[in-house]
């Protein structure tokens, strides 16, 4: 008699409980894109969305921020992932892939993560691709994002193709053995599928207001 009850309370519990999306754990290979018209603020001072910087082949998405030490480097320890931003923008655009970086540390607009210290940022850096402020972390919220930097790669019908690290070595650009974001940008270029499609996001947490 016990165990019955103890069943049908189980089986109620299941009927009440909520149903949670997939992107509760995170965007998976395939998924469209959220919130493609989402409006964002660049350091430029143009109002752009998803749609707008996507190009023939696809969109890179990077969130990033101007503090975290995986993202600029540690002196004297680390030279940062910021620092092949550039040359993958470069790559992207050559297969007609947009590119754009995401700040959505919401929780230190007041500090580090300003959108003015992030035009500075972009200054500083030397940024060859659109900048972002992502406001109140809407975006990171919808894409599941976690840390910075955090690459999400789509293609041209913004289907998600790739998502997690750069490559496997955010100390030593010269001491990469896994490539995984190149890799995935040749292989969305031929029509292939990536090998991995995932790896884990290393990085900061993105500080989300609370």
């Amino acid at each position: 008699m016990k165990i019955r009850l103890i069943a049908a309370f189980a089986v109620a519990i299941l009927a009440i409980a909520p149903t949670f999306s997939s992107h509760a754990q995170g965007l998976e290979p395939g998924d469209a894109a959220p919130l493609q018209q989402f409006s964002m603020m660049d350091v430029g001072g143009e109002l752009t969305t998803l749609q707008d910087l996507k190009l023939e082949n696809g969109l890179l998405v990077i969130y990033s921020c101007n503090s975290c030490p995986f993202v600029v480097g540690r002196e004297g320890r680390s030279d940062g992932w910021e620092g092949r931003y550039n040359g993958l923008n470069a790559t992207a655009g050559a297969l007609k892939i947009g590119m754009v970086l995401v700040n959505s540390n919401s929780a230190k607009r007041a500090g580090d993560d300003s959108f003015t210290a992030m035009k500075q940022r972009a200054l500083d850096a030397g940024y060859t691709m659109p900048y972002v402020l992502d406001e109140d972390n809407k975006l990171a919220d919808a894409f599941t994002a976690r840390t910075t930097p955090h690459v999400f790669l789509f293609d041209g019908d913004l289907k998600l193709v790739y998502s997690g690290a750069i490559d496997d070595n955010g100390n030593d650009a010269d001491d990469v053995k896994n490539y995984w974001l190149n890799d995935a940008l040749a292989k969305l270029s031929a029509g292939k599928r990536a090998k991995p499609n995932q790896t884990k996001a290393l990085g900061c947490s993105i500080k989300r207001a609370q």
